[in-house]
């Protein structure tokens, strides 16, 4: 049996101690185990999708356009994966399936793509400005903390609006959000 062959053997064991102890081997193989991770990403079990987007995640050499897709995988663990997968590997191309990725039925994916785009920074505001007021409560509340925790100055008008909603999280987002522009002051409405 051949060191890949053993070593996708472990990633796909159903044992997490040794696929996870794979993970860093089939990484060092580089482009040799891509094929094999490749049809590990299509396969129908999820656990294989995931060690597969595990390992892809951690190699330098992997391609952002091959963790995308599986941001729109039906198992919550493998979009999990694949944000993550994006926060280690931030990549401009990847701004606008993160953007959709922050209305995620599943709240630890759309924090990890919410994560993702802080860590893109500033070429992710204009995307991040685009959410519309119609978008899910979710995406929305992500966007603001993601412009929040980014701290750009173009933010600033959206901050001021969401002061203004009924949310109490958008609220505390945009004031964290001034906040750390040093704009945090008290704003009132004139009547």
């Amino acid at each position: 049996m051949s060191v890949l062959d053993q070593l996708l053997a472990d990633l796909t064991s159903g044992d997490e101690t040794r696929a996870e102890n794979a993970v860093p081997g089939l990484v060092e193989l580089g482009e040799a185990a891509f094929p094999a991770l490749g049809d590990l990403l299509r396969s129908a079990d999820v656990d294989q999708r995931w060690w597969a987007l595990r390992t892809l995640a951690q190699s330098p050499q992997a391609r952002t356009e091959w963790l995308l897709p599986l941001l729109y995988d039906p198992a919550p663990e493998v979009r999990q994966a694949a944000a993550l997968g994006l926060c280690h590997q931030p990549d401009e191309t990847a701004i606008k399936p993160l953007v959709r990725a922050l209305s995620d039925e599943d709240t630890m994916a759309s924090d990890l793509a919410r994560n993702a785009l802080v860590i893109i920074g500033n070429p992710a505001v204009p995307s991040l400005l685009d959410i519309p007021k119609d978008a899910p409560h979710r995406a929305r509340i992500n966007a603001l903390r993601a412009l929040a925790e980014i701290g750009d100055y173009a933010a600033i008008p959206s901050f001021m609006a969401a002061l203004e909603e009924d949310s109490a999280l958008l609220q505390h987002w945009a004031e964290e959000g001034l906040e750390r522009l040093g704009l945090n002051m008290v704003y009132l409405k004139p009547e």
